[in-house]
């Protein structure tokens, strides 16, 4: 599925959101979705696999913050994993599912290179329920014990294209020949190289 950055004609209000999103949402004074969220949010929420095409600005991180959440619990064990190219999208992406979620009082973290290693593996080791990272530097912390790929349920990719071009692609396939849990994978990116289709 395809999309433009202009707004649909669906409105956030005619889907059973929970209440905790509804209300974060409507703290922005957000009325109609984007045409991504219009296609893959419904199918989404069914525990559907998407393969989203929407460039940056799209509202793509709506639209795969909502199905993650509402499927996330605030247990402190890891259920969901969002992958993103770059230390600042990874942050970004991070803050944006930390307001969405409202009050449910999911814990994020968000892990990449260029910091403490040391403090990273402790926040992670106090629990968490949806990790935002780096491919690199995800792969370093299930090498070493801190993350547990295995029992993640939801995997979220952004930006899959821009990801294949630095050469993330074979972290990309460790990742996910170790999600052996996985149940629900969301692809989003402004194109779909063949290689990351296969792939997922």
């Amino acid at each position: 599925m395809s999309a433009t950055n202009a707004l649909s004609t669906v409105r956030f209000s005619d889907w059973d959101l929970s209440s905790n999103i509804a209300n974060a949402i409507s703290s922005k004074g957000w009325d109609f979705v984007t045409p991504i969220q219009a296609d893959s949010i419904p199918l989404a929420r069914a525990g559907k696999d998407i393969v989203g095409q929407a460039r940056t600005g799209s509202g793509k991180t709506v639209a795969f913050g909502i199905p993650l959440i509402e499927n996330s619990q605030p247990t402190g064990q890891t259920q969901a994993l969002v992958l993103r190219p770059t230390r600042e999208l990874a942050t970004q992406v991070s803050e944006e599912l930390q307001w969405l979620q409202g009050d449910k009082g999911l814990k994020f973290v968000t892990v990449y290179g260029g910091t403490d290693l040391e403090k990273q593996a402790k926040v992670l080791d106090a629990g968490c329920d949806i990790i935002v990272g780096t491919p690199g530097r995800v792969i370093d912390m299930s090498k070493r014990g801190h993350i547990d790929l295995e029992h993640i349920t939801h995997f979220a990719l952004d930006e899959a294209d821009r990801m294949l071009d630095m050469g993330f692609f074979p972290d990309i396939l460790w990742c996910l020949e170790r999600l052996t849990s996985r149940k629900q994978t969301l692809l989003f990116s402004a194109t779909f190289p063949q290689e990351v289709l296969e792939a997922a």
